[in-house]
C-alpha cells in the first residue's frame, strides 16, 4: 500500500508526467518519421510511373501507381494517375472508379473532374459527362477552364445540341484566345457550320484550323468538302491532296483519295 502511496504522489508533484513527455514526443517523432519515409517512397513511385504514362506505357505506369496507392491509399493524386493508367490500358470502369476515389479524397478538383468527363465521353455518357465538366467549372480556382468548356462543346455535339456546342466553343476561345486547343476548336465549330449548311462559314473556321496547325489532316479534308460542296474543284483537290500527303493511311486520308478519283459533279 506504500508502495502504491508513492506512485500517487508523484502523478500529484507532476514526476509521472515529467517521465511521460519525453516518451510521447519520442514515439510522435518516430510515428512522423515513419510517415514521411512512406509518403517519399510512395512519391518515388509515382515519379516513376508518371514517366512511364509519358511514353504511353501503361502498364508499368499502373504497376508504380499501385506499389504508391498501397504506401499512401489515401492520396487522391495517386488515385488520379491510377485513373489514367487504366484508361490507357482500356479499363475505363477501373479509371472511372479511381477518378471517383480521387474526387471522394478532395472534392474540388477539377483537373479529375474534367478527365472523369472524358472518359464518359469516351463511353458515349454525354449528360455524365456534362455534369463533370460542370463540376469542373464550378471551381473558381480552376486553373484550365478552356479544358472543360472544349470537352463540354464536344458533348453537345454529339448530343446533337449544336447552338449549344458553338455556345461552349465559343466561350473556349474568349476565356483563352491562344490556347493549345485553338486549331480543334475552329475545326469542330467549322464541322457544325457545315453540318448547319453555312458553308462559307465553315471554311472560315477550317482555314483558321490549318493556319493554326498545318498538319492537322482532318481540317484540310473538310475544307476540301466545303469547297467541293461550292463546286470550286481545283481547291477542292488541292485540300485533299493535302490530307493524302499529311495523314495517307488515316480515316481521312482514305476519304480523300477516294473524293480525288471520284470527284462529286
Amino acid at each position: 500500500m506504500a508502495i502504491m502511496g508513492r506512485r500517487c504522489s508523484m502523478n500529484r508533484n507532476g514526476w509521472g508526467k515529467r517521465l511521460l513527455l519525453p516518451v510521447l514526443l519520442l514515439s510522435l517523432t518516430a510515428c512522423a518519421g515513419s510517415t514521411l519515409k512512406l509518403q517519399e517512397e510512395a512519391a518515388n513511385h509515382a515519379s516513376i510511373g508518371s514517366a512511364y504514362l509519358g511514353t504511353g506505357q501503361y502498364t508499368a505506369a499502373l504497376r508504380e501507381f499501385l506499389k504508391a496507392e498501397k504506401l499512401t491509399p489515401a492520396d487522391p493524386k495517386v488515385h488520379y494517375l491510377l485513373g489514367i493508367s487504366y484508361h490507357g490500358k482500356g479499363l475505363s470502369d477501373q479509371a472511372i472508379a479511381q477518378s471517383q476515389k480521387a474526387i471522394a479524397l478532395k472534392p474540388n478538383n477539377s483537373e479529375v473532374y474534367n478527365y472523369l468527363g472524358a472518359i464518359y465521353l469516351d463511353q458515349g455518357r454525354w449528360d455524365d459527362a456534362i455534369a463533370s465538366f460542370n463540376m469542373a467549372l464550378s471551381d473558381i480556382l480552376y486553373d484550365t477552364p478552356t479544358a472543360s468548356l472544349y470537352n463540354l462543346g464536344r458533348a453537345y455535339y454529339e448530343k446533337r445540341d449544336y447552338d449549344r456546342a458553338l455556345k461552349y466553343y465559343g466561350s473556349a476561345l474568349e476565356k483563352d484566345p491562344d490556347n493549345v486547343l485553338k486549331p480543334l476548336i475552329e475545326k469542330n465549330m467549322g464541322i457544325i457550320r457545315l453540318d448547319k449548311g453555312a458553308t462559307e462559314e465553315a471554311i472560315g473556321h477550317f482555314q483558321k484550323s490549318v493556319a493554326l496547325a498545318p498538319s492537322l489532316a482532318e481540317s484540310h479534308y473538310w475544307l476540301g468538302v466545303c469547297y467541293q460542296k461550292l463546286r470550286r474543284t481545283a481547291d477542292a483537290a488541292a485540300s485533299f491532296q493535302t490530307t493524302v500527303r499529311l495523314a495517307p493511311e488515316s480515316e481521312f486520308g482514305r476519304k480523300a483519295k477516294e473524293s480525288l478519283h471520284n470527284p462529286k459533279q
